[in-house]
């Protein structure tokens, strides 16, 4: 089954759009849709918090990397600031995800076309 997203009147996918095409294209109640996209988020912020990479095959991985502490500067003033040390979410798509963005794999559509 693919869902299609081309009825997306924003050019942004989110939540409340998610929780649409499952009430629309699945048959789940409005309600079923809304918590079943907010327990997959929620499932994700859990894991990459706890530090535990996130893998979706097909798509990509989401990864926790922590950030040593370094010196900065203000653009404007051009006075050093110190950058704490921080723990940042990085993504990177897989290769499957890259060949359909670029059109190269074959036969690759984007989903729903």
């Amino acid at each position: 089954m693919q869902l299609s997203v081309e009825s997306l009147e924003t050019p942004a996918l989110t939540k409340a759009h998610l929780a649409d095409l499952l009430f629309e294209q699945i048959g789940l109640n409005k309600r079923e849709s809304k918590d079943m996209v907010d327990a997959f988020f929620d499932l994700m912020m859990d894991s990459l918090v706890q530090g535990t990479d996130v893998k979706i095959s097909g798509f990509g991985n989401f990864q926790i990397r922590t950030k040593a502490a370094r010196p900065g500067r203000n653009p404007r003033t051009g006075e050093l600031i110190p950058i704490e040390a921080r723990r940042v979410a990085t993504f990177h798509a897989s290769s499957k995800l890259k060949d359909v963005i670029q059109g190269d794999a074959e036969g690759a559509a984007l989903p729903g076309k």
